[in-house]
């Protein structure tokens, strides 16, 4: 089984682009959606031991836990320590799944995927890119987007050029959804004579 790492910068078509490998019926797995699982469930009571009074009704208030840990990496490190292995497991999970029914190639979908040194458990990398301006147009057109947190979204994730450095595949999203699902499905096709390379 082939596993594909897909990643790319905020307003890249990220998003878009897993909903194509799905459509194509891929398997994906999500991992802002697992996290948010995990912050409902798993990681509810380790998270309010290490940060008190960021739980409340039985769930992690996303906003009260960032300003507990934004701007402070002690504390990030300390939330990562916590939310990390419960995220492998659910990944894990996945993969064995994915395994036992036979799928050929399955996909995770992980916004620092090489950030975070994710691409060690892929055995190729898919960036989703488009043009920087595209890509600022369609983040300010979100609520509550102003170009000061656009800014500081950049500053935290690896910039695109390196990302498409580091990819095995581009899907470029600025030229419509057919043009991007064509891009997938043109993937699909050679990644299905790659070699398994994933370390971990």
């Amino acid at each position: 089984m082939l596993v594909l790492g897909l990643t790319g910068s905020i307003g890249m078509g990220k998003s878009t682009t897993a909903k194509f490998f799905a459509e194509a019926g891929v398997p994906v797995l999500d991992a802002d959606t697992a996290v948010h699982t995990l912050y409902e469930g798993e990681a509810v009571s380790l998270i309010e031991a290490a940060f008190p009074g960021t739980a409340t009704g039985g769930k992690v208030d996303r906003e009260r836990l960032g300003k507990a840990v934004i701007g402070n990496a002690p504390a990030l490190k300390r939330l990562e320590a916590i939310v990390h292995p419960l995220y492998r497991k659910v990944e894990q999970d996945f993969l064995a799944k994915a395994q036992t029914a036979g799928e050929a190639i399955v996909v995770l979908d992980v916004p620092l995927l090489l950030e975070t040194g994710g691409d060690r458990r892929v055995d190729a990398v898919v960036v989703a890119t488009a043009p920087p301006e595209m890509q600022q147009a369609r983040l300010l057109e979100r609520d509550g987007m102003t170009l000061e947190k656009f800014l500081a979204l950049l500053e935290k994730q690896m910039p695109d050029a390196q990302k498409r450095a580091r990819a095995d595949f581009l899907v470029d999203t600025s030229q419509g959804f057919d043009s991007a699902r064509a891009q997938v499905r043109s993937i699909l096709a050679q990644a299905a004579k790659l070699p398994t390379r994933r370390k971990e």
